[in-house]
């Protein structure tokens, strides 16, 4: 098999994982979610509103500062509901996942041992401060 049909075979697996199929899941509920959907379109005028007045030649510091506030609640009401703590949840354990996958194909190509490899725990991603992974 070649390294392309490898990596195929690896893109099936990762799909067939409990934390993909959370994700997955935690996707799907997001989308059925009215009144998040609400929050996001919220969400993304207040932003909108905020960059435009941003973009102006004389900005209303009151106003950056009122749409300022409004764009940080609404945030909160997204980042406070259940589905999205659920979303964000999975995506952190898919993120771990992924970054584990990419420390064991990049050390492998340094010319590690990719049985040896083990999951870092704690790393910030900049090597100049490392003690050493390796």
């Amino acid at each position: 098999m070649d390294i392309i049909a490898m990596a195929r075979e690896l893109g099936k697996a990762i799909q067939q994982d409990e934390r993909y199929k959370r994700i997955d899941a935690a996707k799907k509920a997001n989308d059925e979610d009215q009144t998040l959907q609400d929050l996001i379109v919220k969400f993304n005028m207040k932003r909108s509103e905020l960059t435009t007045e941003m973009a102006q030649e004389n900005k209303d510091t009151d106003k950056l500062n009122t749409l300022d506030k409004e764009l940080k609640e609404v945030y909160a009401e997204v980042m406070a509901n259940e589905n999205m703590a659920e979303f964000n949840a999975a995506k952190h354990e898919v993120d771990d996942m992924m970054n584990f996958i990419s420390t064991i194909l990049y050390g492998s190509v340094n010319g590690e041992d990719p049985d040896t490899i083990e999951m870092q725990v704690g790393c910030g991603g900049n090597c100049a401060s490392c003690g050493g992974c390796h």
